[in-house]
């Protein structure tokens, strides 16, 4: 059965290029890629993919700009078969990812989410190891696993180490939950401890089949603090504290009072932006 893969897009046009020919030239051939274009300002991505006439690419553009989570939530909404992935269009998929992840479900029937092993690159594609990846290797398990309930949740607030685009998803699953209104930067995490919350299971394979674009504006947006970014992730993680205790988790409450890698990552934001104000 093919797999989904949903392709929000609205970005730069060379690397959705290079992120769509990688999907195309996955080992694993069954798949329908559905490109979801969010009123970006130029046809030339649309002309080029339709001009590839390949049958398994389909194509389509909002009537209004809808952002990051509404995109998402319409990308969900399209799916068609039994395991989807929301794919970066910046991102990169090596020939191997579909085989695997396959596998990975195929072994793991019950588990709502399959994540594979990713390496971090640049604009230039080339592999990186900033901090905040440093620390997402350091927190990912070390072998195949298979995490649920408050383990998996416990283990995801005390650091968000998957990388949301190279995630298998199982349909019935998220649909069941669904990404949360309003979020924009934990909307990922959100789904994941939310299918948590329902005792769902994430299977984990460290063999690395994606490659994750850290862009060099990713860098310099840590470097100004977004008080919007960080009220949200405060919001979240003491929304999240006190779901954890009425469930009666209580490793997973104290891990998401404590949030420490976010809160890692407000202070690298603050050094910063102070460092940046200094050299002006």
């Amino acid at each position: 059965m093919p797999i989904d893969v949903m392709m929000p897009f609205y970005g730069d046009v060379a690397q959705f290029r290079q992120a769509v020919t990688s999907v195309l030239a996955q080992d694993d051939p069954d798949l329908v890629l559905t490109v979801v274009d969010d009123c970006y300002p130029d046809d030339a991505p649309r002309e080029w993919l339709l001009g590839l006439d390949d049958p398994r690419v389909r194509y389509l553009r909002n009537e209004t700009n809808l952002g990051v989570n509404g995109n998402f939530r319409r990308c969900v909404d399209l799916v068609e078969h039994e395991y989807f992935v929301v794919m970066g269009c910046d991102d990169v998929m090596l020939p191997g990812y579909l085989g695997t992840v396959r596998a990975l479900a195929a072994a793991n029937p019950d588990a709502a989410v399959i994540a594979p092993g990713v390496e971090v690159i640049d604009d230039h594609d080339r592999p990186v190891r900033p901090l905040g990846d440093r620390i997402k290797g350091m927190l990912a398990p070390s072998h195949t696993t298979v995490l649920r309930g408050e383990s998996l949740a416990t283990s995801l607030y005390h650091g968000n180490w998957t990388y949301f685009p190279s995630l298998l998803w199982r349909t019935d699953a998220v649909r069941a939950v669904g990404f949360r209104p309003g979020l924009e930067v934990v909307l990922d995490l959100a789904l994941l401890v939310d299918l948590a919350a329902t005792g769902a299971s994430l299977a984990y394979d460290p063999t690395v089949v994606f490659r994750y674009r850290r862009h060099e504006a990713s860098v310099s947006s840590v470097q100004a603090v977004d008080g919007r970014r960080f009220a949200e992730e405060n919001r979240f993680f003491a929304d999240e504290a006190r779901r954890c205790v009425e469930l009666g988790w209580n490793r997973a409450a104290r891990a998401a009072r404590l949030h420490a890698t976010s809160r890692l990552h407000h202070t690298q934001a603050r050094v910063g932006a102070t460092v940046a104000r200094l050299r002006r």
